[in-house]
């Protein structure tokens, strides 16, 4: 794909990755591929924002070649050091050895960590300026958004802003505008990337967005550094981002299980029963046979979160286990819990998962349910029970 003019003299100059299904060491399945957008803007002053992942640098080169010589480049501006959005900078300098890099002090200390090679870098921090000729960029420091070197870069003239990680998505496709792609999934896959990426963050993204509407007088276009161009509509992230920042959510239920033999699936099933006939919305996952990056985007705007397990050697199946410990990390607020399990000779499942959630913060508001073997006719009406009661909950 060729480059790609955004505005007059800015250009998109990305790569699209197609065939990447894991992101962040397999803990983000991007099953739609993605990108890594760089950006030229050509002025009397020739400036190029953030870069691609190292084994892409040759399309980027290839891309800015068709615009200008590579190097006629006067500045390179890295918005963040993470190597999906720093990986061609090598390549970069080796062509043009005389660029100014600009980037947080962060930033500095991490494409030195990354890839031990000397360069002119300029250290920016919120506030500060550089003057193009036409244009000048603007620069707002945005720590742990979503890592401490993280910045936005701001064109005025152009009411432009390139945020780096904030507002993307992992979707790879051959359109670059949001006008241009199917509107329910371009929002799907927004909020899979927050919820995985970004979630535990939403306090300092509150924040930051306060920040941008003051330091910012108008947005017109949004240009990540994943996914597609916001042109059309940007407020429509940035409404999605205050909502999702501020833990709004829907009256509606995720259940997440892991069985052994089946006891604890049919449980599952009449939870969520129980949890319909008092017309509440429910999600039901099996941790095996679903992809966590999917359940946890359904859990970003769920009021209610509940999780079943069978019982190995006195605990919960790894695999639940394993989703739980990283549920932790994401900090979820204000939502509400249930608990259930089932077990053959001895317990214990049930007790470890109120343990874990009780460490994420998240409150258990009704009485776990724990079944011995198959469950009774009996004990089955007091899963659909559970589940009705739940519902009354939220």
């Amino acid at each position: 794909m060729q480059a790609v003019e955004i505005k007059k003299g800015i250009y998109w100059v990305g790569v699209i990755d197609w065939n990447i299904r894991n992101f962040h060491g397999h803990t983000y399945a991007t099953k739609k591929g993605t990108t890594y957008n760089a950006y030229l803007i050509i002025d009397e002053k020739v400036v190029l924002i953030d870069s691609v992942m190292g084994n892409f640098s040759q399309e980027l080169r290839e891309k800015i070649g068709e615009i200008i010589p590579l190097e006629k480049i006067d500045y390179l501006v890295v918005n963040h050091v993470e190597i999906d959005h720093s990986g061609a900078v090598p390549e970069i300098l080796k062509f043009c050895p005389e660029v100014k890099v600009l980037g947080t002090a962060r930033c500095k200390e991490g494409l030195w960590r990354n890839f031990y090679v000397n360069m002119d870098f300029q250290v920016v921090k919120t506030g500060d300026t550089l003057n193009l000729g036409k244009r000048t960029l603007k620069f707002i420091e945005a720590p742990m958004i979503h890592w401490p070197d993280s910045m936005f870069t701001y064109c005025p003239q152009e009411e432009l802003l390139f945020p780096n990680d904030a507002f993307g998505q992992h979707y790879a496709t051959s359109e670059r505008f949001d006008d241009e792609v199917d509107q329910r999934e371009l929002m799907e896959e927004a909020k899979k990337y927050y919820a995985n990426i970004l979630w535990p963050l939403s306090s300092v993204i509150l924040k930051k967005i306060e920040v941008l509407q003051g330091l910012v007088l108008s947005i017109k276009m949004i240009a990540p550094s994943h996914g597609i161009i916001w042109r059309k509509d940007p407020k429509k992230i940035i409404n999605a981002y205050l909502s999702w920042a501020k833990n709004e959510t829907h009256k509606k239920v995720v259940i997440v299980y892991e069985t052994m033999y089946g006891a604890t699936e049919k449980m599952a099933r009449k939870i969520a029963q129980g949890i319909i006939s008092e017309g509440i919305s429910v999600k039901l996952f099996d941790i095996t046979q679903s992809e966590r990056t999917e359940i946890i985007s359904e859990m970003l705007d769920a009021q209610g979160f509940i999780f079943g397990s069978s019982t190995l050697d006195n605990g919960m199946l790894p695999t639940l286990a394993g989703f739980l410990e990283f549920l932790k990390g994401l900090k979820p607020k204000n939502r509400l819990a249930g608990v259930f399990g089932s077990y053959g000779w001895s317990g214990g499942a049930v007790k470890e998962i109120e343990k874990i959630l009780q460490e994420t913060g998240i409150e258990i508001v009704q009485p776990s349910l724990s079944v011995q073997y198959l469950p009774t006719p009996e004990e089955l009406k007091k899963c659909f029970d559970m589940g009705r009661d739940f519902a009354i909950k939220l």
